[in-house]
């Protein structure tokens, strides 16, 4: 960490160039004017954009077409991916326990920023993940303990063991130095296709420290002291390395947290992350039964109001913008196919996109939303709906879940209405 001062930022740092999303307070701004999005998660970009077999340019561009039509800019992506014996891990990820790193899907990361930014497109990047399946935390310490790891979902290690176990991350030296070493790798990249350095690129919003970073399944074994310390050595080393892109934690909130507001607030404290971001999952949370819509809908949209007005007075006292980065909702009756109907997502995405135009229409913070997920053209494979190690045909559903829980078809009429709607009413609110 030598030659960083004390604001965390090394003598590189200067003002981003024109193109580049800058914080204002509690606003984003692109080019000086106020920078507010509508947009998904698509952790397969990357695969797509893939020269290697498990690519498909094509599908990738007519899926960036898509999105740009319905008024969708913004996309949060997978930019790690670590080699794991987790039985529910991608087989196929961006690096093993050392270099060198996997060109294949680092050439088709490249190969997708270079496609977003001919069309104008911002990407978050995250580069680590609490959760197994791309690998990440868990598969760090299998890296370097002794090849030590516990599965999620294993009855010989229920609930919160493996959550505890993840969160020990943040207590390893030697993890730690290896995911160092990959993010320098990667914010340090130059694009194969453009030949732009990525430092350099505003076709990147923001890098992300990890998805879902938490302190832990439980109070008892929670090393917050170590996660705080991970978030702000974490978000220094990135802005070292790159001081034109924000950076952020990937923290669900409160659920992310341990229900700990002081959590949500410290995480997102240090100088070097920009803004806040916040997780959404009803039927997750159990806040919703999906066997039952009809007679649990109306509580859960209750809670999910308050979440979210929690997360924005978080982020009002903080001074800084608020993303809703990932929220979804099941199809009705809870299955999967692409046949059934969403009234009851297309319910609740209206109602999380009202928060979004109230409070940005006020000049409150909540600056944008990445739905979960973009399934465009893809569907599920399999009759149990469940992804196979050489499937390529991606939904936005990771692969320990159904394919089609909660990802967004091409197909799907009246939720993309919804969301090219509230797309041009937050291109229509005022500066």
């Amino acid at each position: 960490m030598a030659g960083l001062g004390a604001s965390g930022l090394s003598s590189l740092d200067a003002r981003a160039p024109d193109g580049f999303v800058r914080v204002d307070g509690h606003r984003f701004l692109l080019d000086g004017n106020p920078y507010r999005y509508c947009g998904t998660n698509m952790w397969y970009g990357a695969y797509l954009g893939s020269p290697g077999p498990l690519g498909n340019r094509d599908r990738l561009k007519r899926e960036l077409d898509n999105l740009g039509k319905l008024g969708l800019g913004n996309l949060r992506v997978l930019g790690s991916g670590e080699l794991s014996p987790l039985k529910n891990s991608l087989k196929y990820t961006f690096r093993g326990p050392k270099p060198p790193y996997n060109e294949d899907l680092l050439a088709g990361l490249d190969y997708l920023l270079a496609e977003m930014g001919k069309r104008g497109m911002k990407a978050v990047i995250y580069l680590n993940n609490f959760w197994e399946w791309s690998g990440g935390m868990v598969t760090y310490q299998y890296w370097t303990n002794g090849g030590h790891y516990i599965n999620l979902g294993d009855p010989a290690h229920p609930w919160p063991e493996f959550a505890d176990f993840s969160a020990q991350f943040y207590t390893m030296p030697a993890a730690i130095a290896l995911y160092e070493d990959y993010v320098a790798a990667i914010v340090g990249r130059t694009n194969t296709v453009t030949g732009r350095k990525y430092r350099d690129d505003p076709a990147i919003m923001s890098w992300q420290l990890a998805n879902e970073p938490r302190p832990g399944g439980g109070l008892a074994k929670a090393p917050f002291a170590a996660f705080y310390a991970w978030i702000a050595r974490s978000a220094d080393f990135i802005k070292h390395h790159d001081p034109n892109h924000l950076v952020s934690t990937g923290n669900e909130g409160l659920k992310g947290c341990l229900e700990s507001e002081e959590c949500v607030v410290r995480a997102h404290s240090p100088a070097n992350i920009d803004y806040v971001t916040f997780h959404l999952w009803p039927l997750n949370w159990s806040w919703v039964d999906a066997g039952d819509l009809k007679g649990t809908y109306a509580d859960c949209e209750a809670k999910s109001r308050d979440y979210i007005a929690t997360h924005l007075k978080i982020a009002g006292q903080l001074g800084k913008p608020a993303v809703l980065e990932e929220f979804g909702f099941v199809r009705d009756g809870g299955a999967y196919g692409i046949d059934l109907p969403t009234t009851w997502r297309d319910r609740f995405y209206r109602m999380v996109f009202d928060a979004v135009e109230a409070s940005a229409g006020q000049g409150g913070p909540f600056a944008g939303t990445n739905f979960w997920a973009w399934g465009g053209a893809g569907r599920a494979q399999h009759p149990d709906f469940m992804m196979g190690p050489n499937d390529t045909s991606y939904v936005g559903d990771p692969p320990q879940e159904p394919q089609g829980r909660n990802s967004v078809f091409d197909c799907d009429a009246s939720t993309l209405a919804i969301i090219r709607g509230h797309a041009r009413r937050l291109r229509k609110l005022p500066a």
